[in-house]
């Protein structure tokens, strides 16, 4: 029984605004965390409540908290920090009265693939687990719009990068957004099933895919990086085959983002 809203952290992030929108659509109470007051423009659905409070410091987190049924831990720093954010987050909770279920998601990967944000990822999925609250952690592949980037952010170049020997498995935000709203409104299971795209392909498929849908034509060059953690994409230990349950390929990705606007 959800006797009180989900609080979504990271609630204006991509991941963050699908996960309030399936929400709200389901009929689910919501709550956005935002270090800043909310905009009048910020185009959040108007249902969700907004509260502020930072992560990084704690201030304003256990209100934030307090009375939530559920919570889905979106916020990330892109760094080491995302550790302390997720401690300062689960100290909040523990503070409270309540006991809800914290939902966090997570990367496919981060105990196979050497980088320094994979080891604070993993950490955290430790925290969480060790937190003592009903807890479910989700992995998933990289999401469409980040394969995308690698390409995009060339426009400038004369020709275009990509990885050589690495494959890539990206996956529907949307479909990811629904996984965790799922899970957030259900039982605490630890350890959710993974989640892959439903294409694994080489990124030179996908660099040409996105040239293809943007009008943009170059040469693509494949280059490969040295190192521990390029060589672990070669190995692929970034995808997982046996869960390639996304349904939306990259292409049907690209044709949605890249069709003309209608609306105006």
């Amino acid at each position: 029984m959800m006797n009180g809203p989900v609080l979504v952290t990271g609630g204006t992030g991509t991941l963050g605004r699908a996960v309030v929108r399936q929400l709200l659509a389901g009929g689910h109470g919501t709550r956005i965390l935002s270090r800043r007051p909310r905009p009048a423009d910020d185009g959040s659905p108007g249902d969700a409540e907004w509260v502020t409070g930072d992560l990084n410091t704690g201030e304003g987190i256990d209100a934030a908290v307090t009375g939530t049924s559920a919570i889905v831990h979106c916020a990330s720093t892109g760094n080491r920090k995302d550790v302390q954010i997720t401690r300062n987050l689960s100290d909040a909770v523990l503070r409270s009265a309540g006991r809800p279920h914290l939902v966090h998601i997570s990367i496919v990967g981060i105990d196979r693939v050497p980088f320094f944000y994979y080891r604070a990822k993993l950490d955290t999925e430790r925290l969480v687990a060790t937190s003592g609250l009903p807890w479910s952690v989700l992995r998933t592949t990289q999401f469409h719009d980040l394969v995308a980037l690698l390409t995009d952010a060339q426009r400038r170049l004369p020709v275009a990068l990509t990885l050589g020997g690495v494959r890539f498995q990206p996956i529907d935000v949307d479909e990811v957004a629904a996984r965790l709203v799922a899970l957030a409104t259900g039982p605490a299971v630890g350890r959710a099933d993974d989640m892959g795209g439903p294409q694994i392909r080489d990124a030179a498929h996908f660099t040409r895919a996105t040239l293809r849908a943007s009008g943009r034509s170059r040469r693509v060059v494949p280059v490969r990086p040295p190192g521990r953690f390029f060589r672990a994409l070669r190995l692929g230990g970034n995808l997982v085959p046996d869960r390639a349950v996304g349904r939306t390929t990259f292409e049907e990705y690209l044709a949605r983002r890249d069709a003309p606007d209608t609306s105006r």
